[in-house]
């Protein structure tokens, strides 16, 4: 405020905002993550994170890369044993085991369906009707679905069946 900034930009990155979203899920009870921009709790500024769609193993090898010297943060819950790095272990297992799956996660949270949720925020249950034609959200659970992954290399389509 004082010099007259309306933009805060922060370093959070795609693993972050996972971790985010499953603190959220497992500890507050709410789909809810960090989105790449929003406006300020206050009103008064934009938060920008411009690494949203980069994986820290990524950030780990470009700043090994660059020599640039890494700086632990206590500020963001990386201290030991706190719940967002048992999170964060949780997350680096599941990529050790299926490689691939924090970008399908990640892609998950910018494909939501609010039909298939519970929230009546978010969709009218209540209102809901039958109309005789196909619902383009429809129940597709089990038909393959292709679609693309961002990575440092390009694009990248994924067929899931």
């Amino acid at each position: 405020d004082e010099i007259g900034a309306t933009k805060i930009a922060l370093g959070h990155h795609r693993d972050d905002i996972l971790q985010t979203f499953f603190l959220n899920m497992f500890f507050a009870g709410k789909l809810k993550s960090m989105p790449p921009k929003l406006v300020s709790d206050a009103g008064h500024h934009i938060v920008i994170r411009p690494l949203a769609f980069v994986a820290e193993r990524d950030l780990e090898r470009w700043a090994a890369h660059r020599a640039f010297p890494i700086i632990p943060c206590t500020l963001c819950g990386s201290q030991d044993g706190l719940q967002r790095q048992q999170v964060g272990n949780m997350l680096r297992e599941w990529e050790k085991k299926h490689p691939g799956r924090l970008d399908i996660m990640f892609n998950s949270l910018q494909h939501v369906a609010p039909s298939h949720l519970l929230d009546h925020s978010l969709f009218d249950f209540q209102g809901l009707k039958t109309t005789g034609l196909p619902d383009p959200e429809g129940d597709t659970a089990f038909d393959p679905e292709s679609f693309a992954l961002p990575s440092l290399g390009g694009i990248q389509t994924v067929t899931l069946r």
